[in-house]
C-alpha cells in the first residue's frame, strides 16, 4: 500500500481507478467526489464480492474493502437481486460501480464525505446501492443541481438537472462547515432586511448554477466538464484547509483545480488519455503537481 503523507505532492494518476484504489491508505481522504460515467456501455473488469457491513457494536474493525453492506446483510442481497430483475441493463452498471464505491468507503476518513454525481437515469439505483454499502443512517443529502441549457423536450418535462448523492462515513463525526460556503443572492431580496440581502443566503439542497459556458474561461474542451462553482461549494463545506480530496473519475480535473485554489490537497485518477492531456494543460501553471502512469510499483 502506498502511503499519502501531508508533504506528498498533489498527484494525477493515469490508470484504471480500480487498479489504483487498493494502493491508497485506509481512511485518508476527507472528501471523495465522483462523477462516473452515467452508463458506461462497455465491458468492465468485475470483482466478485459479497459485502457484510461492520456495525459500531462489532469488536473487529472493518477490513480494507469488501466488508460493507446495509439492511442487515440478507436484505442487501435481496435488494440487489430485485434490482437486477427489474432492469437487466443495471447489471453492468452495478458490476462497474459497486467495487469502486466500496473502495471509496474504505478510503474515507471517519469525518469524511462522499459526493456521487449522477443523472436521473441511474441516481435512484445508486441510492439503494449506497444505502446498502454505507448504511441508510449515513445518507446526508440528495442535492439537485438545476440548470437551463440545451434542447427542450416537447413530449415530457424537459430534463434540466443532475443529482448529487451525499453520504458520510460516520453520521456522528462528519465534517460540515456551512459558514465556509459562498453565499448566494436571495431570490426575493425585498422580503428580507438590507443587511440580510447584502450578506446573501446559505444554499439549500437545490443548486441553481449554469453549466460550463462554451465560451467561458473555465472551458477545457472536455465533454463532461463540471463547473468550478459546484465543486467549490462541495470542497468548502466538507473539507478544511490541508485536507486530502480524492476524485477517481477525474475527467477534466475540476476537483483538483478547485482543491488547489482553496488550499486542499488532492489525488486524481483517470484512465482516459484525453482527460490526462486536458489536465496536463490545466495544471501546467500549478507548482508541485506530479503526474504518474499506472499503479505505483510499491503498491505490491
Amino acid at each position: 500500500m502506498v502511503a499519502v503523507a501531508s508533504d506528498d505532492p498533489d498527484r494525477i494518476i493515469h490508470a484504471d481507478n480500480l487498479a489504483v484504489l487498493p494502493s491508497l491508505p485506509d481512511g485518508y481522504f476527507t472528501l471523495v467526489y465522483l462523477d462516473p460515467p452515467f452508463n458506461t456501455g462497455r465491458s468492465q473488469a468485475r470483482q466478485s464480492t459479497r459485502h457484510v457491513r461492520v456495525t459500531g457494536s462489532d469488536a473487529a474493525p472493518p477490513a480494507a474493502s469488501g466488508t460493507i453492506t446495509g439492511f442487515a446483510g440478507k436484505r442487501y442481497e435481496r435488494i440487489r437481486g430485485d434490482l437486477l430483475r427489474y432492469d437487466d441493463r443495471f447489471d453492468d452498471y452495478w458490476g462497474f460501480l459497486e467495487p469502486r464505491l466500496a473502495e471509496a468507503w474504505r478510503l474515507l476518513a471517519d469525518d469524511g464525505t462522499l459526493y456521487l454525481h449522477l443523472d436521473y437515469r441511474e441516481a435512484h439505483y445508486a441510492k439503494v446501492l449506497l444505502d446498502a454499502l454505507f448504511g441508510r443512517e449515513c445518507f446526508l443529502n440528495e442535492i439537485v443541481w438545476a440548470y437551463d441549457y440545451g434542447a427542450k423536450a416537447k413530449r415530457r418535462w424537459p430534463t434540466k438537472h443532475d443529482t448529487i448523492l451525499v453520504y458520510v462515513k460516520d453520521p456522528d463525526r462528519y465534517w460540515f462547515d456551512s459558514t465556509a460556503v459562498d453565499r448566494e443572492p436571495y431570490m426575493a431580496p425585498g422580503l428580507v432586511t438590507p443587511e440580510k440581502a447584502e450578506l446573501g443566503k446559505l444554499p439549500t439542497d437545490v443548486w441553481w448554477h449554469t453549466i460550463v459556458s462554451p465560451t467561458g474561461r473555465e472551458k477545457t474542451g472536455y465533454p463532461t466538464q463540471k463547473p468550478e462553482g459546484i465543486l467549490r461549494r462541495i470542497v468548502q463545506a466538507s473539507t478544511r484547509e490541508g485536507d486530502w480530496v480524492l476524485d477517481f473519475f477525474a475527467g477534466s480535473g475540476t476537483t483538483g483545480a478547485v482543491a488547489a485554489t482553496l488550499g486542499r490537497r488532492f489525488v486524481l485518477v483517470d484512465e482516459n488519455p484525453e482527460a490526462i492531456d486536458v489536465m496536463r494543460a490545466r495544471f501546467a501553471g500549478i507548482a508541485g503537481v506530479r503526474f504518474e502512469v499506472g499503479v505505483p510499483a510499491s503498491a505490491g
